[in-house]
């Protein structure tokens, strides 16, 4: 008893013994969060380990400097210090709980240009359970301010503090060794930030974080034609034709993009008490004038829905961390869809959003992408009860864009993103149409009934197009951007697909989102080929007959027999028809059973896909943080110039008329100069007058 007592009286009267206290906090806390937050994909005595043990020195030097400071300005400094880690960990763990990924430099850095949004739906994210993290900060300040702990004024040798230093720096060397041991190559290779943070912790991912971004930056001040060949090499070495049999079928028509939110493929066929979820989009899916693609993936990061785009508009992907879109989609030269189907076949280009323009930066990335006009929320009507979560609901969106859609001269590329089907899933019971599943989990069951209301809405869309006969000119094609249910929600997911459990490898194949292209005469059906978001444009651009041999672009059309069929995600992980990767284990695609020791032939196919992966993920980086494609110009294209766009919608409508009155074929023009507005028909009750 005595002996406790001199414990406690040292560890509430010395400044060591505070410091002990204030670390053994920091360690519980993070190694808690660790387990019950995130989702690291812990295996073996190793990693489980390393995650016990990687808080403990990143909390003694971050709390350890304040050991230099005298008297009390050393007791509040530390608190201090505390207080700002937990709330980056507060912070980190409602991140990760709506992008499965932790924040880094860029996303902070591009806040602006989704922060109003995300915002909205921290409401939806938060647990009371979250707060934990502030529990010992709480604990402690009320133990000085009660003098239980007592401030020791006495000052402690400058060699004591720097011997502590010098051990959290062997304990880190330590952690480090031990961990590059396990996953070689950790801090060079890998394209997941799980890896790092179970590995060597939080903190540890924040400074490696930070100095990636400050290489980054340096390196597009240092890039140069030179570092291009490499990527133009290995572009042309890979190239692959497209289809001869598809080419040009849709040469001249218009294209209509839908972009579904937070859709994956599982919806299409998908039934609720025997309800569909999907009625319009199913008969869409299984038609034979349909191209439709049941194995095809989304590759997103953490830029999620603008890496989709990304990869729509460029065929390159996202980067590793945050949001090119954001990050470089103001300053860096593209040579994207819009901008190459206006040069080389007189198209007009356009997006309609009813959310915010500044969302992922898309007002100031489109014109880099050289769309020429975008409609925003600005050219909305957003009554009360109009608006839900990131923008106007999508039936109300779809009625009010059509004032647009009809003054557009063709042939036009149209992109229409819809946002009602978006995490948390909500949706007013005057608009609910169907049930919710019934998991026991709060963000899943409500996705069906977003869903379904996303497929009302394009229902009425293409009854429109048929009314206003604009679908016998136009190629209809659809494509989810990226998973709505992330890899957080297991037991629901296994629940949803009537499996008795669902693993890492499960969650892999649940990436599948829909691709559809669908046009009156073609020759459709439902395809088999393993593809990815990546692939997209290469697809339309065959179908469209636009000749891409000399685009830099990792994608290939899914029409052609010669397709790779390797998806790559972001991660590093990968899927073919005949393995997956996963977090570094090795699965039969079509079995799912782990491949527990590779055959020589094995080894040799994944070592080749594994080249592939890396080499495209890395290739493509470069050419976004080095700003690559301003030294690429093909001798057809004109490098789009962003000072040319103006997206103000006084300037738009001016330009807008100015062109119909040129080409004298918008659907507006074609109707005898009347509107077409009538013809859309809608049940949405916020509209009932």
């Amino acid at each position: 008893m005595a002996r406790l007592k001199a414990l406690f009286n040292w560890l509430t009267k010395t400044k060591i013994g505070y410091f002990i206290i204030l670390l053994t906090f920091f360690w519980l806390k993070n190694y808690i969060v660790y387990l019950t937050k995130f989702n690291l994909g812990v295996v073996g005595s190793t990693q489980n380990f390393l995650l016990l043990f990687n808080p403990i020195p990143a909390g003694i030097i971050l709390l350890g400097i304040c050991l230099f400071f005298k008297g009390r300005k050393a007791y509040w400094l530390a608190l201090l210090v505390d207080t700002i880690l937990s709330m980056w960990l507060f912070a980190n763990i409602l991140y990760y709980r709506e992008f499965s990924d932790f924040l880094s430099a860029s996303i902070i850095k591009t806040s602006g240009s989704s922060s109003d949004n995300l915002g909205k739906s921290i409401a939806g994210i938060l647990h009371f359970s979250d707060f934990f993290v502030f529990l010992d900060v709480a604990i402690i300040a009320i133990l000085l301010i009660l003098k239980i702990i007592k401030i020791d004024v006495r000052n402690l040798k400058f060699k004591v503090s720097a011997l502590v230093e010098l051990l959290a720096i062997a304990l880190a060397g330590l952690n480090l060794t031990m961990a590059q041991k396990d996953r070689s190559g950790l801090l060079t290779r890998t394209f997941d930030n799980n890896y790092i943070v179970k590995y060597l912790g939080l903190n540890a991912f924040t400074v490696y974080d930070g100095i990636k971004t400050v290489h980054t930056s340096t390196v597009m001040a240092k890039a140069n034609h030179n570092d291009l060949k490499s990527v133009q090499k290995y572009v042309q070495r890979h190239y692959i034709e497209p289809n001869n049999a598809y080419f040009g079928v849709a040469k001249g028509k218009n294209v209509l993009v839908i972009h579904l939110e937070s859709f994956q493929q599982f919806l299409i066929d998908y039934k609720v008490d025997g309800k569909e979820v999907t009625p319009n989009l199913n008969k869409l899916y299984h038609s034979k004038n349909t191209l439709s693609f049941k194995n095809f993936f989304n590759q997103v990061g953490q830029g999620k829905t603008s890496d989709a785009e990304m990869m729509l508009e460029n065929s390159i992907y996202g980067l590793q961390a945050g949001s090119a879109m954001s990050s470089y989609g103001t300053t860096n030269t593209f040579e994207s869809a819009p901008a190459i189907l206006g040069q080389k076949a007189n198209y007009t280009s356009a997006v309609m959003h009813g959310g915010a323009g500044s969302f992922w930066n898309r007002d100031n990335a489109y014109k880099s992408f050289g769309y020429d006009y975008f409609f925003p929320l600005s050219f909305y009507k957003n009554k009360k009860h109009y608006y839900v979560g990131y923008g106007l609901k999508d039936k109300i969106f779809f009625s009010q864009s059509v004032k647009y859609i009809e003054r557009l001269p063709q042939p036009f590329y149209l992109k229409l993103i819809t946002v009602t089907n978006h995490y948390p899933y909500e949706i007013d019971k005057k608009n609910q149409s169907i049930d919710k599943t019934d998991t026991g989990d709060k963000t899943v069951d409500g996705y069906v009934q977003t869903a379904h209301y996303l497929d009302q809405a394009i229902g009425e869309l293409l009854s429109y197009l048929k009314k206003t006969k604009l679908d016998k000119n136009t190629l209809l094609m659809l494509y989810g951007d990226h998973y709505g249910i992330s890899g957080n929600h297991h037991r629901a997911s296994a629940q949803l697909l009537g499996k008795s459990s669902f693993n890492n490898f499960d969650n892999l194949q649940f990436q599948r989102v829909p691709l559809m292209f669908h046009m009156n005469g073609l020759k459709g059906g439902i395809k088999r080929t393993y593809g990815g978001e990546i692939d997209v444009r290469p697809t339309l651009f065959n179908l469209l007959g636009i000749k891409d041999n000399d685009l830099i672009q990792f994608g290939h059309s899914l029409l052609s027999p010669d397709n790779p069929q390797i998806v790559a995600q972001r991660n590093g992980d990968f899927v073919t028809p005949e393995y997956s990767k996963v977090e570094g284990s090795y699965y039969y695609t079509k079995s799912g059973k782990r491949i527990k020791h590779l055959t020589v032939e094995q080894k040799r196919k994944i070592s080749l896909i594994n080249n592939i992966v890396t080499s495209e993920l890395s290739l493509s980086d470069r050419i976004i943080t080095g700003n690559l494609l301003r030294f690429y110009k093909p001798d057809w294209f004109t490098t789009v110039k962003r000072k040319k766009y103006s997206y103000k919608k006084s300037d738009t409508m001016k330009e807008l008329k100015k062109r119909e009155k040129k080409r004298k074929n918008s659907l507006w023009y074609l109707n005898d100069k009347k509107t077409t507005q009538s013809m859309f028909k809608t049940d949405a009750p916020e509209l009932d007058k």
